[in-house]
């Protein structure tokens, strides 16, 4: 049986959940809004969407369930190394544009930034790792950052981990097992929690475990939510929806996070992720849904070269709050613009390119 020409017979059959498509764009966009505000207010409690790095956790989350529903039934079908080959072609090209972009900020950055205290050597080096992925934090003006060159993708390197840990174990495991890994995966978000006050961490060297705690929890939900077919039926719509998951990046910080945020991950994002699956979607709001969705992961991978430029401003220039208003709402609308054009003019031709020459190698 000709394996690609099933494989894309099964794709076309499957419902597709536009409403989790919507919901990952608003996380997208609670990550923009954070980033820019963790510049201007070096204090969360301060920070009227302090919460928004959770928007990780569900985005960990909803991968959780949509590689379980994409993947359980075919993968066997399709063979580990093809899923891998499919996944890379599907993450990878904008780890590329993200790193890119990201060097380029550190070089060129008008407002700020030092690379000439750094060897040319050194700087080549941390660009080759953000490339492929590989944990360097060595560069102290962007942080002590995992990538140096582009912030967000230590989600992306626990996403790959996640991928492989799917392939190798999860989708062969039972419900059963699937249930107490994420048991105990839970009884570590806890830990890292109550150690820390918060689960901010996993973007840098001395946090990176935080990182392994959040995927393994948030992902092995998403999947179990799939597996035991936890979809609840409703009417909220996206609209409804959307609501529910911003008030979760807008909770006020307090003495309580090690309690509130692990509440929110264990238990809020996984509801979202079920009301999503089982609700209904007006039909009107279905090409916002479906290009919220497109549009998400370009903008999450593309942002944070501008955000260093906007910081190292912020710092330097001391803007107003008018001024600031107006710097981060023509920032974002710039973001979501530059985000399209990556994705129109270079990511989707990219992995079209790709997933042709697979297709042809396959079939050869």
């Amino acid at each position: 049986m000709d394996t690609t020409k099933a494989t894309t017979t099964l794709l076309h059959t499957k419902q597709h959940f536009e409403i989790l498509d919507g919901l990952r764009g608003v996380a997208a966009l609670a990550v923009v809004i954070f980033h820019f505000m963790e510049w201007v207010y070096t204090d969360p409690s301060k920070n009227f969407i302090g919460h928004g790095f959770l928007a990780v956790d569900f985005f960990f989350c909803l991968s959780g369930f949509v590689i379980g529903y994409a993947y359980d039934d075919r993968i066997k079908k399709t063979g580990i190394i093809s899923f891998f080959i499919a996944r890379i072609i599907r993450l990878h090209p904008l780890v590329v544009a993200g790193s890119v972009l990201g060097l380029l900020a550190f070089l060129f950055d008008p407002f700020g930034g030092h690379p000439e205290l750094y060897s040319k050597s050194k700087i080549i080096l941390a660009f080759f790792c953000s490339l492929f992925l590989i944990p360097l934090p060595v560069i102290a003006d962007r942080g002590f950052n995992l990538f140096s060159f582009n912030a967000p993708a230590w989600s992306l390197f626990w996403e790959y981990a996640a991928n492989i840990v799917y392939a190798l174990v999860l989708y062969r495991i039972s419900r059963s097992y699937l249930l107490l890994m994420t048991v105990l995966s839970a009884a570590a978000i806890c830990f890292v929690a109550y150690r820390s006050g918060n689960l901010l961490g996993g973007w840098s060297g001395p946090t990176f475990w935080d990182g392994c705690a959040r995927i393994s929890y948030s992902f092995s939900a998403g999947l179990l939510i799939y597996r035991s077919n936890w979809i609840i039926k409703n009417k909220l719509g996206f609209i409804g929806l959307a609501v529910l998951l911003l008030l979760a990046f807008v909770v006020p910080f307090s003495k309580w996070n090690w309690l509130s945020e692990p509440l929110s991950v264990l238990f809020y994002f996984p509801l979202l992720i079920a009301l999503g699956a089982g609700s209904i979607l007006t039909p009107g709001l279905k090409k916002i849904c479906i290009f919220s969705g497109r549009i998400s992961y370009p903008l999450y991978m593309t942002h944070y070269a501008v955000l260093w430029m906007f910081g190292n401003y912020y710092i330097s220039h001391k803007p107003d709050k008018m001024q600031l208003a107006f710097i981060i709402i023509t920032g974002i609308i710039i973001l979501f613009g530059a985000a399209y054009l990556v994705m129109v003019r270079y990511d989707i031709p990219v992995r079209k390119y790709l997933n042709k020459k697979l297709k042809k190698s396959t079939l050869s």
